[in-house]
């Protein structure tokens, strides 16, 4: 499961992963990170199972953390379908089925936004 974690200046300088590692004893996978002086969020993924501890503790540290479900929207009525979108994501969420409908796969996004800036009619999103 892909938790979205943020965290405020006081998290920045706190080892907030490496503190919910020892603690749980849960690998953790940092998939993106976004680190500033005064704010940081991390993309990270966990086991299913563990999500729930995984939050709480870090939680517990003063981090916010939200379940990412469906983190690529498509606008139904704008997209056409053009497949711009597919080559430049990194992670392969983008992809055609067989009848050349885009089908988005959100649990392998790691919210990069690159679809987003790549779609010719503003038709992707990401979810905030």
């Amino acid at each position: 499961m892909k938790l979205h974690v943020t965290f405020s200046r006081k998290g920045v300088k706190q080892p907030i992963i490496a503190h919910t590692i020892l603690k749980t004893g849960v690998l953790i996978n940092v998939e993106r990170a976004y680190i500033e002086s005064m704010e940081g969020e991390v993309l990270i993924e966990v086991p299913d199972k563990d999500a729930a501890l995984v939050s709480a503790t870090m939680q517990e540290a003063g981090a916010r953390v939200k379940v990412m479900e469906d983190s690529v929207i498509r606008d139904e009525s704008e997209c056409v379908d053009c497949g711009a979108c597919i080559s430049v994501c990194p992670q392969d969420v983008l992809s055609f089925d067989d009848n050349w409908r885009l089908v988005i796969d959100g649990e392998k996004c790691i919210l990069c936004g690159k679809c987003v800036i790549a779609c010719p009619h503003n038709a992707l999103s990401l979810l905030q």
